[in-house]
């Protein structure tokens, strides 16, 4: 007769599932994005009517040149946001779009025609912008498709384009309100100009790079004044970094609460160039350094005389360093008087700045309030003008980087010409260069300029006449109001931000001097002045008719010969009126977005107010802000209820990314060998109100979580197989560990909702990992596999154990579902398999309040502390080889606390702890006794399980053996 024993292992019931450990993401991830498209995924969800709207508007990104990782970013988190405010119950609807006018295009097509040798300007502008606009199509194509692997979902069929005839009819219909309102006015004042691209630049396309410039203190001879000073040669004292604007100065500002003094040159070194007997003024503070830079530094050489007063400055007046140096001519033969100036500090140079109103914001307004006239000596390409003396025809910057020092823009002709000449007349006093901070164009990379130009410019601190003024009178009332009482943002430091820049800025300049872009709307009267009452053309019906064959042809009409006499007839003469030819600011198309997408799109927005824009920080000086003061003027508030930032993204060490230093992580690469939904989980794993780090290392890390939390869905479906809904069992009759686990889902219920809500995407995925993985992976399906597979399929422990798994698969599923996009879609069809199914077209499921039990909770807390401490033992026992699977023991746990002792007993805590047998005892532990620290009066002495190991369940029983299948303990005998 044989002794061998049945093999039990077929009866056995393990997990079966057809999803794959693999996931194959690269490979499979087109597969969805083929069928979401086919089934029309996006279109199905707007047909859920009586959902509560919700609108994230798209800040539109530049039609040109493959995705970086930033896109990445922000896409992403924008698709995470639609797609859970989605399944919480709202129509999210979701509108991608592109900015299509501006340099960068007209740059690139420029670049095309010098390859050919050929001129932009002997070519038909209305030709030269459609080429520009065949370019923005290219690109829009291209980046269509590599936002859409990214797994973001969308109205990608019709998407908003800046160059759309209806969004560029808008643009200038938005541009006619301010023509209208009176916040619309021609000045002439110095902006940000690039001579390379010979057009004023935005706050917003300018970034900053270390320079190295010319620094010069300058003599300004004092003419008239008390009689103290002009009984002696004396000199003021300027100190510049811009010796290229000496020619342009009118004045000298001195800070009225800065301490001066009166200094006499006694003696000098044989290398300096002063005169002894000369006197100069200067701020104490700064006269040490500015003697030292003039190598006359030391009591031997120096004295000071006595205090000059404020009243003492005010009354004096110099003379330019420059006059008499143009013989004949009188260029420089004017007074210039010393002005007291609230921007003067003691923190650099002399106390006393060099004022040309033509070319500095501070220099500007002390202009304004002193009349100080303007001057127009340097040209749009950075020239001097041809007829300034000395100087004319001369460039201000380099045409090409110096070989010996990148960092020095500065052309030799005149920098070096204008120290030169101020040598020769004796006012130099001391030179010298440094390095800092300078602003430069993010196209061309080249510096900039400030340059007086005639602008058109938004007025936002002027009252408009529009009957719009419930948050205030001004642009800058509205947006301060919108700012404090109206938007919501995230993180809470950006309204800080964005309120300061709000405060502090000038006019907004609208005004480009380009090709490609919405031109300013407007006309002119010739021979009138901008102050004049008729200087602008005001006529709602010119306005309609520019508006109407915008819609019809678009903004190329514009520039149709005979286009002003077609819209003027009847309503102006046409001789009367010069129509104007600079094209809008591109920040200001893309500020008025929201008229054309929220207000005018039937899948827009219901007020024309979003509920969210989001973008990167920069955007608060950036498109946050140009549309608000756009919509300030146009709307009178906001056009969005919340405000989102993220930072940048920087390399694993947090450097900067950079092609130089070949730093760079495309999202291409990434999706190529990882597949999309890694980087979607790198951005929910990362705190995105930071910048975000990237790399490698970082990749893989995100990897193995992802495998990790695949192996926990495997799991479940597995376990699932064959699941019918004959099997559910009442929650109120299920196990206190199956009701345990609904109380966790009922808590992280409230908990992902309360994050989605908050857009609070790494806290929702850390705590949805941490559950699949601590909670159930570690722990629930480790203590529930042996009813699982062993159980009878009537046993009620396995039946409620697979009624929580379907509520726990229901509700991971769908909470992940907005991260893990492509994931969470191949899980949901292994249960939901239909041609029209998918996980996107869901809801999060709503959760019973009954399941919540926060007594249960407590008392379950206790039980896994004391699971812990047997837990620890037995891995002592494992370790030294004593066993080698935690069934072989059958402990004895020492609890001093009675009331945690009564709950270990009122459930099977053996089956707990994974343990073929278990003694429960208050006596006082001995002092063998296993224990944890951190878990006071529990003490586990370990004793092996008596008996033989059962052959399916490989539990250790005495009773193994004495049933009729061979080699069984009980239940299995039962089970089998």
């Amino acid at each position: 007769m044989s002794t061998e024993l049945p093999d039990y292992r077929d009866t056995v019931f393990l997990p079966e599932t057809d999803f794959p450990m693999r996931a194959g993401l690269p490979q499979r991830e087109p597969e969805w994005l083929a069928r979401w498209a086919r089934i029309g995924v996006y279109d199905r969800l707007r047909e859920k009517t009586g959902r509560k709207d919700f609108t994230l508007h798209d800040g539109p990104p530049y039609a040109n040149g493959h995705l970086h990782i930033g896109h990445a970013l922000n896409k992403v988190l924008k698709d995470m946001v639609v797609r859970s405010q989605q399944m919480m119950g709202r129509d999210a609807r979701y509108v991608p779009g592109w900015d299509c006018h501006g340099l960068p295009i007209e740059w690139k097509i420029e670049e095309q025609y010098r390859a050919k040798g050929l001129n932009k300007d002997d070519v038909d502008i209305v030709t030269f912008r459609q080429e520009c606009r065949k370019f923005a199509e290219g690109w829009i194509d291209i980046q269509r498709e590599e936002f859409k692997r990214l797994g973001v979902t969308g109205n990608w069929a019709n998407p908003y384009l800046t160059m759309d005839f209806h969004a560029e009819a808008v643009i200038a219909d938005e541009f006619m309100k301010f023509l209208m309102n009176g916040a619309l006015y021609q000045g002439s004042k110095p902006v940000m100009w690039s001579p390379v691209e010979k057009t004023a630049l935005a706050e917003a396309e300018v970034e900053y790079h270390d320079i190295t410039s010319h620094t010069i203190w300058v003599r300004f001879p004092v003419m008239s004044g008390p009689a103290v000073f002009t009984n002696t040669r004396t000199d003021v004292v300027i100190w510049t970094t811009t010796p290229w604007t000496i020619p342009q100065n009118r004045a000298i500002s001195f800070g009225p609460g800065i301490g001066y003094g009166l200094y006499e040159i006694i003696g000098r070194p044989e290398e300096s160039t002063l005169t002894i007997g000369h006197r100069v003024i200067l701020a104490d503070k700064l006269a040490e350094s500015a003697f030292a830079q003039a190598k006359i530094n030391g009591p031997e050489f120096v004295r000071r005389l006595c205090d000059v007063t404020p009243d003492d400055l005010a009354a004096m007046t110099c003379a330019h360093p420059y006059r008499g140096i143009a013989e004949g001519q009188g260029e420089w033969d004017f007074d210039v008087p010393v002005l007291p100036g609230d921007h003067v500090t003691d923190d650099a140079g002399t106390g006393f700045v060099h004022t040309a109103p033509s070319h500095g914001d501070d220099d500007y307004q002390m202009g304004l309030k002193f009349g100080l006239p303007m001057t127009y000596n340097v040209e749009a390409d950075g020239t001097y003008r041809a007829s300034l003396p000395l100087f004319g025809g001369m460039a201000i910057l380099r045409s090409e980087p110096d070989p010996k020092n990148k960092r020095n823009p500065w052309d030799g002709a005149a920098n070096v010409a204008n120290i030169k000449a101020l040598a020769g007349a004796g006012a130099l006093f001391a030179k010298g260069t440094m390095l800092h901070s300078y602003p430069h164009s993010w196209r061309s990379k080249a510096p900039l300029i400030y340059r007086n130009t005639p602008q058109w410019f938004a007025a936002i601190d002027r009252k408009l006449d529009d009957g719009l003024g419930n948050y205030g009178q001004t642009i800058r009332e509205r947006a301060l109001t919108s700012i404090r009482e109206l938007v919501t943002f995230t993180p809470a430091i950006g309204k800080n931000r964005l309120q300061a820049m709000i405060e502090n800025r000038p006019d907004w300049v609208l005004s480009r001097q380009r090709a490609w872009g919405v031109p300013l709307t407007c006309f002119v009267k010739k021979g009138a002045l901008p102050s004049d009452a008729d200087f602008l053309l005001k006529n709602p019906e010119v306005n309609a008719r520019i508006k109407a064959a915008f819609e019809a042809e678009g903004a190329d009409v514009w520039y149709v010969q005979g286009f002003k006499e077609k819209v003027l007839a009847d309503l102006a003469d046409p001789q009367e009126y010069e129509q104007v030819n600079d094209v809008l600011d591109v920040w200001f198309d893309s500020g008025s977005t929201h008229a054309f997408v929220l207000r005018d799109r039937p899948d827009g927005s219901e007020d024309g107010i979003a509920d969210l824009y989001l973008e990167g920080t920069d955007q608060h000086r950036g498109w946050f802000h140009s549309s608000l003061l756009q919509a300030s003027g146009t709307k009178g508030r906001a056009p969005y209820r919340g405000l989102l930032t993220h930072g940048f993204t920087l390399d694993e060490k947090g450097m900067k990314m950079s092609k130089s230093l070949g730093n760079t992580v495309a999202p291409e690469e990434v999706i190529k060998e990882y597949g999309a939904d890694i980087l979607r989980l790198w951005v929910a794993l990362s705190d995105y109100t930071q910048d975000l780090r990237i790399g490698k290392e970082i990749l893989k890390g995100v990897a193995d979580s992802y495998r990790r939390l695949r192996n926990t869905m495997r799991y479940m479906l597995g376990a699932l197989q064959g699941f019918e809904t004959s099997e559910r069992v009442a929650a109120s009759d299920m196990p206190e560990l199956e009701q345990w686990v609904l109380h966790r889902l009922s808590e992280l219920d409230e908990q992902v909702r309360a994050g989605y809500q908050a857009y609070d995407f790494q806290g929702v995925f850390q705590k949805l990992f941490t559950f699949a993985t601590t909670d159930l992976s570690a722990f629930y399906f480790d203590i529930r596999k042996d009813a699982l597979y062993c159980d009878a399929p009537s046993s009620l422990t396995r039946r409620a154990c697979r009624t929580v798994l379907e509520a726990l698969y229901d509700r991971l599923t769908t909470w992940m579902a907005p991260i893990l996009v492509f994931t969470t879609e191949e899980v949901w069809l292994c249960r939901h398999p239909g041609a029209d199914s998918s996980v996107h077209l869901q809801d999060l499921p709503e959760t019973p309040a009954s399941w919540r039990n926060e007594a249960l909770a407590a008392k379950w807390e206790g039980i896994r502390q004391v699971r812990r401490t047997v837990t620890g033992a037995l891995e002592v026992q494992r370790t030294a080889k004593v066993i080698g699977a935690s069934l072989e023991a059958a402990p004895v746990v020492h609890v001093t606390d009675t009331a945690i002792l009564a709950a270990l007993k009122s459930v099977n805590f053996a089956d707990l702890c994974i343990t073929s047998g278990l003694q429960l005892t208050a006596d006082p532990e001995p002092p063998e006794a296993f224990r944890l620290p951190e878990i006071p009066g529990v003490g586990v002495v370990f004793e092996h399980a008596p008996g033989q190991k059962c052959q399916r369940c490989w539990k250790v029983l005495p009773d193994v053996g004495t049933h009729k299948h061979p080699g069984t303990c009980a239940r299995c005998d039962a089970a089998l």
